[in-house]
């Protein structure tokens, strides 16, 4: 019998494989490409041999691999159709993907309220929880994308220079215009697809502030680590506040430019749901919805309309 740990890895394998790279099987699995990246090299681990090599074109499979393939490939077909055949069954559970920064930020802090409200629902966030392991799609997959394609929209972000409070203490004697001269940056990709979120380059010059060398600095791909240096008084950050209301309420998180200096995404965190005649599915959807009207609430308080 296998593990689940190691169906997540063949799972992680198999499309990385079809994909041709980590970043493309991460979005497919609403997980990160480190996260990929450690599945695979799990199962690489566990088996002793390599999976991939790096090609000019992506990600190849070793010859080790190849022969392997054809049956992953069958292999996850055929649990994807028993999957749907026994969610029948299943009807208890709720699965759900979700980027990891949402869930790690908002779903995690929040999902307590949910699962007090109905005990017998068991629940599965990217893979891991009550719910277990299911190789077939989730019942939610929540990202941050272009609105639309019949997805819901949960809300958009607001982005702008974020700073610990003793930071911004530090900062605060300084003159606006030299205020981040010479201060540690920290850069952030997670918005970098959005074509209406800057980065520091793009708001320094929208703001027209003196710095040198904007792009320099420790580079994130996600929220929580870049938060975490922050926090841990190792510089600023242009990053979104949707996720952050509590850090940004209780005063741990702060702004050392003013509230209008910031831009709203043209990108949401958005919901795709299946089987949304299911009572349990059904019931997390309006949930999820009524949560996420409470951040666009708070957003707007925030930020303004």
């Amino acid at each position: 019998m296998v593990a689940p740990s190691y169906l997540r890895s063949m799972q992680a394998v198999e499309l990385a494989a079809r994909t041709g790279s980590l970043k493309a099987a991460a979005d497919l699995l609403a997980i990160t490409p480190a996260a990929v990246g450690q599945r695979v090299k799990a199962l690489e681990d566990f088996l002793g041999i390599e999976l991939f090599v790096r090609g000019r074109s992506g990600l190849i499979p070793t010859p080790s691999l190849a022969g392997a393939l054809p049956h992953l490939k069958q292999a996850f077909r055929e649990l994807e159709t028993a999957g749907a055949l026994l969610d029948l069954q299943r009807g208890h559970e709720l699965h759900i993907a979700a980027e990891a920064d949402f869930a790690d930020l908002w779903l995690k802090p929040r999902i307590g309220a949910f699962k007090g409200e109905h005990p017998n629902i068991a629940l599965s966030i990217n893979g891991e929880g009550e719910a277990g392991f299911r190789p077939a799609p989730a019942d939610c997959e929540i990202s941050f994308g272009p609105p639309g394609d019949g997805r819901d929209l949960l809300f958009r972000d607001f982005v702008l220079p974020v700073s610990s409070a003793e930071n911004t203490r530090r900062l605060a004697h300084l003159p606006e215009q030299d205020r981040i001269e010479g201060f540690p940056l920290l850069q952030l990709d997670f918005y970098r697809n959005d074509p209406a979120a800057p980065d520091w380059r793009d708001w320094i010059e929208r703001q027209g502030i003196n710095r040198t060398a904007p792009d320099r600095g420790i580079r994130f791909r996600r929220i929580v680590p870049a938060l975490e240096a922050v926090l841990a008084n190792a510089g600023l950050v242009v990053c979104g506040v949707a996720l952050l209301s509590e850090p940004m309420d209780d005063g741990r998180l702060s702004l050392p430019f003013p509230v209008s200096t910031g831009s709203w995404t043209e990108h949401a965190f958005v919901a795709r749901f299946r089987g949304e005649g299911r009572p349990h599915v059904r019931r997390f959807r309006d949930w999820l919805l009524a949560e996420s009207q409470t951040t666009r609430d708070w957003l707007v308080r925030f930020a303004g309309p």
